[in-house]
């Protein structure tokens, strides 16, 4: 996924209230869990331009299945990071559309993507070179 240059921004760390005893008890384990679904940012960056029917997120995101797609949506719209609207057409139309919360996400994604811009090359050298390690 090719992603837009994002101008460097430095940017602080955010502070939280108190949380607990614990580092795995931060509130920002939620912005890491996004990611941890190999999809959602697929999906969030794919209807950065405005809303879209399932079947044209399959087709263009491709190699996802409709199992899959329809999981990711579900999870998004109880996130709130996208909004289901349903059309009561014959047949229904069914899109969706990010949310604000959804549009802010992009912010991370891009930051990804510039990152993965300047060092993706030799992460994936490094890896491939101790593929034999393994």
């Amino acid at each position: 996924m090719a992603l837009a240059h994002v101008e460097h921004i430095t940017i602080g760390p955010v502070e939280f209230p108190a949380y607990g005893d614990y580092t795995s008890d931060c509130p920002a384990r939620i912005g890491v869990d996004l990611f941890g679904n190999s999809w959602l940012p697929v999906v969030v960056y794919t209807l950065r331009n405005g809303p879209m029917r399932p079947g044209e997120l399959r087709a263009v995101i491709g190699g996802i299945s409709q199992k899959m797609l329809t999981q990711t949506l579900r999870k998004m719209e109880r996130m709130t990071l996208v909004e289901r609207r349903r059309y009561a057409e014959s047949p229904p139309r069914v899109e969706y559309e990010l949310t604000k919360a959804g549009l802010d996400l992009l912010i991370p994604l891009y930051a990804l993507g510039d990152w993965v811009d300047r060092h993706g090359s030799a992460v994936t050298a490094a890896l491939a070179d101790g593929d034999d390690e393994d």
